[in-house]
């Protein structure tokens, strides 16, 4: 959950806006959306790149409608990657003329009628209900999805790169869920796999015969399924509609209904009836009647293919499917069974997946695939996030853990990697961060040092609360802090880690938690043990990583969606202006702030009171004890604040060279973070403590608050 941002002027109290690369995401961004081929690496944070020639698209002939200079040998040369985009755009927004299958080939402007294949007879389910969350993208793990505030009439998807991609095979699960050790056998099938553009879970028409209208949803997706790959070859391109929770067992799917139904099996006449298990809710499944023919492609070349979904408007204008390869569009007309879903889609996911039956597509170690995740809207204003999938298929691939850059334009998007292997970051649609002793980040990318001891408010939102329990430095550095203990709230179950001796307690209980295990509660909240790392996540997607050093936590927060901006407390900006502080009574402290209004106004704002704390131990920091907390009886821990910064110049050289050493060592070279590694290098007496910088954000501006007068308590 790391982000690296643009440049800003220097104002001391570090603003980050984007993720790192920024400048260079932007210009791929728009070449990306252009050229299927093209590395955006948006959110690798990488320059952009050309892909190999392998993998690029076609050389197509020019524009019929625009007129293009022969060269002096008479041969007009190939259209730009704009004449190709807009021909493209300008295809999507044709109807097809009547039920059937279509395809364009550059430069034709209007649709060609084709043959139909029958679409495959594959389950593509949705994500299980209840399954214990992974890092795998899509299945049991997250992706990310676009939002919208209106409503999406039409959604593409597509990879502005595929790096250091050499194999794929697909790998069967047990039970429906794959985790992230899935491996390739000789038998395993290769180059097999899914593209999938999917809505998420929608109220719809479909459901007015459920006998549970209430919680039945409508759920349709747009799939392109290759079994294999040779040059003669071609793939499905098709639709499926899906009713989820549409009644209790026994129920019978609404008309039509399928007159060829078996046990995981789907057809195109009528909906069929599906179950997880015998017990679990009747789901209904129909395909749509057609499907579309393009060439296979191998995996490897996956960068040249584009996925396009229309929502049928009415039962007027039906939905249909186009995939994009090289100079071609291929599409097929759906089967319109959600007339309404252009009033109702308002989130969509794409990329590749296994093949059907919530299986998985495993890529080599070193594959980093950059996604683009558009969608049309009516504005062209970058999407929103949400860290969610919906599909039961997945690859093993793991989100990297930048927050998605949203690009506005004709097609605006969200933009993202994923890659194996990765650090396992905590991926989410935003972060922020108190680590060390105690440098905090936002959300909206203000840094500043928080030196003060006691309980904080982290964050304060909807069915999601953390508290932080900081305790000083002294005697050593007694205008030092670290976090001893964090605490959060999802929902009704509380979930509390504390150091020395470290534990956990769920809902002020002490539960034991070994190394590698998870632990699912029936409120949705799981959390995670992997070493000293604790994962707590919410079924929302909200997230908190703590990490349990010798003598502090570093905490990572992480949000489900975005933008949410009801988030309070010392990682929140109200107003998502990064220039501000804003106490908890609501009042807003402009640059530059003093370091009394710092602590007295600002902090203690947000200190806890005892009464109102969410931890269930307190704690008391004896006298000379180096800040090492007794946990006992309902004591506070002693509240205080420092009574001046304290930077890594301020300390002794004979100490902080040896830190300097090791942070460089580290790879640490921004000034701002290496300031604040030497520090806690030096401060924490752990040389551990440079690693959480290797990954940290690279600050643009660091704000450090302005000494008028000694402070005083106020």
């Amino acid at each position: 959950m790391n982000n690296y941002r643009r440049q800003e002027p220097v104002w001391r109290c570090a603003v980050a806006g984007g993720p790192k690369g920024f400048r260079a995401v932007l210009l791929a961004a728009v070449f990306g959306m252009l050229l299927p081929g093209t590395i955006a690496a948006a959110g690798v944070g990488e320059p952009g790149q050309t892909q190999p020639a392998a993998t690029k698209p076609a050389p197509a002939a020019p524009s019929a409608t625009q007129s293009v200079p022969a060269s002096p040998s008479g041969v007009k040369p190939a259209p730009s990657a704009v004449q190709m985009e807009s021909w493209h755009r300008t295809l999507l927004k044709k109807p097809a003329p009547k039920r059937g299958c279509f395809t364009a080939t550059y430069p034709e402007t209007t649709w060609r009628e084709v043959p139909c294949k029958a679409p495959p007879h594959k389950l593509y389910p949705p994500r299980r209900p209840g399954a214990v969350r992974s890092l795998v993208v899509g299945g049991t793990g997250p992706n990310f999805s676009a939002v919208v505030t209106g409503h999406i009439l039409q959604s593409e998807g597509s990879f502005d790169s595929v790096a250091n991609l050499t194999a794929e095979c697909q790998a069967e699960c047990s039970g429906g869920s794959c985790s992230t050790n899935q491996t390739c056998t000789p038998s395993s099938p290769t180059n097999e796999y899914s593209l999938q553009l999917n809505s998420k879970p929608f109220a719809t028409s479909a459901c007015k015969d459920s006998p549970n209208p209430d919680t039945c949803q409508g759920w349709e997706q747009f799939v392109y399924a290759q079994d294999s790959y040779s040059p003669s070859d071609t793939g499905s391109a098709f639709i499926q509609y899906w009713l989820l929770k549409y009644g209790p067992p026994g129920t019978a799917c609404p008309d039509p209904q399928g007159t060829s139904c078996t046990q995981n099996h789907v057809g195109t006449d009528g909906w069929c009836p599906f179950q997880f298990q015998p017990t679990d809710p009747v789901y209904c499944v129909v395909n749509g009647p057609f499907s579309a023919s393009p060439p296979s492609v191998p995996i490897t070349s996956m960068a040249q293919q584009k996925l396009a979904g229309t929502a049928g408007r009415g039962i007027a204008t039906p939905d249909s499917i186009t995939v994009w390869e090289g100079n071609t569009n291929y599409e097929a007309v759906g089967g319109n069974y959600f007339p309404d879903l252009s009033s109702q889609w308002q989130a969509a996911e794409f990329n590749v997946f296994g093949n059907a039956n919530s299986s998985q597509a495993v890529f080599n170690n070193g594959a980093t695939l950059a996604v683009r995740d558009g969608v049309t809207d009516g504005t062209t204003n970058g999407p929103s996030c949400d860290a969610h999938t919906y599909t039961g298929e997945s690859n093993n691939l793991t989100l990297i853990d930048s927050a998605p850059a949203a690009i506005n334009g004709p097609m605006p998007a969200l933009l993202f990697s994923e890659a194996i292997p990765t650090a396992g970051g905590l991926a989410t649609c935003a972060d922020a961060t108190s680590v060390g002793d105690t440098h905090v980040t936002t959300f909206n990318g203000l840094h500043c040092d928080f030196q003060a001891s006691g309980d904080f408010v982290l964050l304060e939102a909807p069915d999601f609360t953390v508290h932080a329990r900081q305790a000083s430095g002294a005697p050593s550095y007694p205008n030092a802090a670290m976090n001893k203990a964090i605490v959060t709230q999802m929902g009704t179950t509380r979930v509390e880690i504390y150091l020395q001796p470290t534990r956990i307690l769920i809902d002020g209980k002490q539960t034991d938690l070994a190394d590698g295990k998870t632990v699912l509660l029936p409120t949705g909240v799981q959390v995670t043990r992997r070493g000293n790392i604790y994962d707590i996540s919410s079924e929302s997607g909200n997230a908190v990583r703590a990490t349990v050093n010798s003598a502090w936590i570093d905490t990572i927060v992480g949000l489900g969606q975005t933008p949410t901006a009801q988030v309070r407390g010392l990682l929140g900006n109200p107003g998502a202006n990064a220039r501000q502080l804003v106490t908890a009574a609501g009042a807003v402290l402009q640059q530059p702030v003093s370091f009394n209004d710092l602590y007295y106004k600002y902090g203690e704002s947000w200190r806890v009171p005892t009464a109102k704390s969410l931890f269930t131990v307190t704690a008391v920091v004896p006298a000379g004890s180096a800040g090492k907390l007794l946990f006992g009886p309902k004591r506070p821990v002693e509240p205080s604040n420092p009574t001046k910064p304290l930077y890594a110049p301020d300390l002794d050289p004979a100490g902080s060279s040896h830190a300097m050493k090791v942070c460089k060592a580290a790879g640490v070279v921004d000034p701002a973070l290496l300031d604040d590694c030497v520090l806690d290098v030096t401060v924490l007496k752990d040389d551990k403590a440079a690693e959480t910088y290797r990954t940290s954000r690279v600050p643009t501006g660091v704000f450090r608050p302005v000494m008028t007068s000694k402070p005083t308590a106020q």
